[in-house]
């Protein structure tokens, strides 16, 4: 009877959410009056950033009808919380420091800024002052003398970076009564234990912006906290976010280190702040590369659905006065990740962006994640902060290393040696593509990402979104074997060997069986990669390998299969891309695998996958294969499909001739 009650108003507390909205139209943003000759890629100027963040405002203020509404939104079906009403405080937490990322810009700018009938300025000093009202449900309560961190010290933190760049609208407004409430209230969470990650920054911006303001703080806590976060820097603009390499780097550490410098660092701490803006230069050389030409991000790593969150560091490159920076390739860049998904007619619903890629999708979804959670996004317009006339606004768009250096028939390799992380460029396409650290283990991996898809892809490619690995075998980009439990099951536990002569080294060993490797070596193309790999188990084992994978989009998929030099090569064509496979040796059998509800772009998607039944007494262990792609409308050349001219293998390494060019595999 309870779970029957829990039910029923469960589902009243959804409609009431309906009822509470506006008319819901999910409209595509539009670029209005678009400027070609300042931004002759994307007709995007500060203005138009602006207007984007207004659009994913009014979106989320649709909800709110009086200052003491919450930012709350439906649920999306799935994984994500509150899976039940004692998680709703937290949620509603979010949902309000997530949209200050956006508002708080915004309000810089105009601080009477009405939306929905609602002056928003009012809308979050009010909310502020219900987090110290006890008899408020909004009451948080502070954190107790052992209590540990908790997802309170995230938002609060990240409140604090909204004080912290906007004083005169957000916080000089309150009552002395008040401040000292929320100093006491914040402060408990910022003067306490954190996570080794990125976490680290929300007790810094906590203490920082309360010294800032006159109050007592623990200088001691906020240095030691400023040292380990730089002890996290790993070289070439990556920091290691314990133990991964993402965009938590990028949104996270280097987003900070910047505002913490320009905001508090540079007056209070300089050797700090000194420290910090020179890791920050670093990600100039490297972490542009890891946008497609058109300016898209590649799908990777955990928090998928924060999206364009991933562009929040460059605008900051403008308060560098460096002559290495282009700042008009950044916009570029930064326009062209807005677009992708602001101008996607499946990225709102219910007037909130989805969690996922595009639209919503379950398998990039995360368990610590509610609605409101992809407003962390919103830390892109922290880029409004930035004056008019900041080179970041006014430097002309243009395409960069694109236009300036790649040459169409090449690839181009951008390895970094502390990170092991592998960035590359495909000028035929304009795509790039990564390859990094994986080595987690499913069942330690209590909040289930780390082991999955979101990082266990052999590659990841911003043409190619990853797709999800299916019950029956259907796999793209990644190595599965079927282990004993009869389940396929792929490569999650890589350690990096070396990148020599353009070949990338990784071996691998499946999680349930130690006795099932594989080392492994890429060669990236010019418009594919080629894999030759050695499978070095000592047990029989069923295996199969694919290729990226093609949604359906405006029309059906189509496959064809041809002969080149008595090789079979199969294609196929989605009408925007063509994938070809073709396995060279090791390989029985090729399938075209038709798959459902496993790609982010569409309903409907194809891998290619190959397939082999291994023995460890057969008489080779070695497996050639070519992956390629191709823009559709241009019909793949016999010398593409067939890219290598000979393959030697030797007693302890293998020699190849790539188009003419020597390869020495050595595993």
């Amino acid at each position: 009877m309870m779970n029957l009650n829990f039910l029923l108003l469960t589902f009243m507390f959804s409609l009431s959410l309906f009822s509470q909205q506006k008319e819901n139209t999910n409209a595509v943003f539009k670029i209005v009056n678009p400027d070609y000759a300042l931004s002759p890629y994307t007709g995007m100027t500060k203005q138009h950033w602006s207007d984007a963040a207004l659009y994913l405002l009014e979106g989320a203020f649709s909800y709110i009808h009086t200052l003491d509404d919450p930012m709350q939104f439906p649920k999306q079906p799935g994984k994500s919380y509150p899976q039940d009403e004692s998680k709703a405080p937290t949620e509603k937490l979010e949902g309000l420091s997530r949209t200050l990322f956006i508002a708080s810009p915004l309000l810089k700018a105009n601080p009477d800024l009405v939306i929905n009938n609602i002056k928003v300025a009012d809308y979050y000093r009010y909310q502020f002052a219900k987090f110290i009202d006890q008899k408020s449900p909004a009451y948080i309560v502070p954190r107790s003398k052992n209590g540990g961190p908790s997802q309170n010290l995230v938002e609060y933190g990240a409140i604090a970076i909204s004080l912290l760049t906007n004083p005169e609208v957000l916080w000089n407004p309150l009552p002395q009564k008040q401040k000292d409430a929320l100093a006491h209230s914040m402060l408990s969470y910022g003067d306490g234990p954190t996570v080794p990650s990125n976490w680290k920054f929300f007790n810094i911006f906590v203490l920082s912006f309360f010294k800032d303001q006159g109050y007592a703080v623990n200088e001691k806590l906020l240095v030691e906290y400023l040292q380990k976060s730089l002890d996290d820097y790993r070289g070439e603009g990556w920091y290691n976010d314990n133990p991964a390499y993402d965009y938590y780097s990028m949104w996270g550490y280097q987003l900070y280190g910047a505002l913490w410098s320009e905001y508090f660092g540079n007056k209070y701490y300089p050797e700090y702040a000194a420290k910090f803006r020179n890791n920050f230069k670093d990600l100039n050389a490297n972490y542009p590369l890891m946008f497609s030409r058109n300016g898209e991000m590649i799908m990777y790593g955990r928090s998928n659905s924060y999206r364009i969150a991933s562009i929040a560091p460059l605008p900051f490159m403008g308060l560098e006065k460096d002559s290495r920076i282009n700042n008009g390739w950044l916009r570029r860049i930064s326009s062209g990740v807005l677009k992708q998904f602001l101008l996607h007619p499946d990225f709102m619903k219910d007037n909130v962006p989805t969690l996922g890629f595009y639209g919503a999708f379950e398998p990039t979804v995360q368990v610590y994640s509610c609605r409101g959670s992809v407003y962390w996004m919103g830390k892109a317009f922290l880029g409004l902060l930035l004056p008019d006339d900041n080179p970041f606004w006014t430097a002309k768009e243009n395409e960069g290393t694109w236009e300036t250096e790649f040459k169409k028939d090449q690839v181009y390799n951008n390895f970094q040696e502390e990170s092991k992380i592998l960035i590359t460029d495909y000028p035929e396409i304009g795509a790039s593509e990564i390859r990094a650290w994986c080595h987690e283990k499913k069942k330690d991996d209590w909040q289930g990402f780390r082991s999955t898809e979101n990082y266990n892809r052999l590659s990841y490619n911003s043409a190619f979104p990853w797709q999800a690995d299916g019950v029956n075998g259907e796999v793209a980009m990644n190595y599965v074997f079927k282990n004993k439990s009869q389940e396929w099951e792929p490569l999650r536990l890589y350690t990096f060997k070396k990148f020599e002569n353009g070949i990338y080294y990784r071996d691998a060993v499946l999680e349930t069986n130690e006795n099932i490797r594989m080392n492994l070596a890429d060669i990236p193309l010019p418009n594919g990669i080629l894999r030759i790999d050695r499978n070095s188990s000592t047990e029989a084992v069923s295996m199969r390998l694919g290729n990226y994978a093609l949604p359906q989009l405006d029309k059906e998929i189509t496959n064809q299969t041809r002969k080149v030099n008595g090789r079979q090569v199969t294609i196929i064509d989605n009408g925007k891309y063509q994938l070809a496979m073709i396995p060279l040796m090791g390989w029985d059998k090729t399938e075209v695998v038709t798959s459902k509800f496993l790609h982010p772009e569409s309903e409907n998607s194809i891998v290619i996958d190959v397939t082999h039944d291994f023995d460890p007494n057969q008489k080779s262990n070695i497996y050639v294969t070519v992956m390629l792609w191709k823009k559709s409308g241009k019909e793949f050349t016999n010398r593409e499909l067939m890219p290598i001219r000979k393959i030697k293998i030797l007693d302890k390494n293998i020699v190849v001739l790539v188009n003419g060019e020597r390869k020495v595999i050595e595993f």
